[in-house]
């Protein structure tokens, strides 16, 4: 943790307590979840192998040709639903999710009910 900044150092701390019980499989994968002051990015991963299976952000070419979101929580939302549209594709229902160290509130929670929606399970 070679950063000085309060808020990424807590986040960070945060992020080691949570990592500790969660651990993603093949079948039942970690959903985790990153967020910067503009964008927004989540994969599927299997911690077993060391893979991502899955991820989808607000920087690919599908989402930025789309016409533009009215704000950010609507645009984490869409990414949530293409997350749990491409696992349907896959063959995978269920997943743990991974806050990784972020509140559970605005953009995080948009992204997961979005994925809950399109229907993931969690």
């Amino acid at each position: 943790m070679g950063s000085t900044n309060v808020r990424t150092v807590s986040r960070l701390k945060r992020k080691i307590h949570i990592r500790k019980r969660l651990s993603g499989t093949a079948e039942r994968p970690r959903l985790s979840v990153f967020r910067s002051s503009r964008h927004i990015y989540a994969q599927l991963v299997d911690d077993v192998k060391g893979d991502t299976l899955i991820s989808a952000s607000s920087l690919e070419k599908t989402v930025q040709g789309l016409p533009k979101f009215e704000n950010k929580i609507a645009m984490a939302e869409h990414i949530g639903k293409l997350l749990a549209e491409r696992a349907k594709e896959k063959g995978i229902e269920t997943v743990v999710f991974d806050r990784n160290g972020f509140l559970y509130h605005g953009r995080v929670k948009a992204l997961s009910s979005g994925a809950r929606e399109a229907g993931l399970k969690f």
